[in-house]
């Protein structure tokens, strides 16, 4: 019984550890944003989506038209880039992708609702843009 337990656990330790290294670091969209509290948690605002997105990768989610975003973040837009936030989706229909957080082009909500004026200027950070 003692080797069976032992051997579950090594299992599952090895499974953990397989699962932390699946990730990588994807390249930064922007070396700084914008966000309402020194860790980006509290909502900036609430933005409904004017068309459909595919994300092209793992950094970013997919939106259908009409749902509702909450926005934590908004990078700062470089001379060479396009301007992208970060959200999540707000919806009963797509209860699947609620929670997950990912960064889509600023141009394609309309923000319905602000909610922090006041933000706060931070550098990204390599986990910022980190793809599990």
């Amino acid at each position: 019984m003692r080797q069976v337990i032992s051997f579950v656990s090594v299992v599952l330790y090895l499974g953990f550890i397989h699962h932390e290294v699946d990730g990588i670091f994807m390249e930064k969209l922007a070396k700084k944003k914008l966000c309402a509290d020194d860790e980006c948690v509290y909502a900036l605002s609430l933005a409904r989506a004017e068309d459909d997105y595919y994300a092209p990768d793992c950094r970013f989610i997919n939106i259908k038209k009409g749902e509702l975003v909450f926005v934590y973040s908004k990078l700062i837009k470089e001379d060479d880039g396009g301007e992208f936030w970060a959200g999540s989706i707000y919806s009963d229909q797509y209860r699947d992708q609620m929670g997950l957080v990912g960064y889509f082009p600023s141009s394609l909500v309309t923000e319905l609702h602000v909610y922090q004026d006041l933000t706060q200027e931070f550098p990204t950070t390599a986990i910022d843009f980190y793809c599990d």
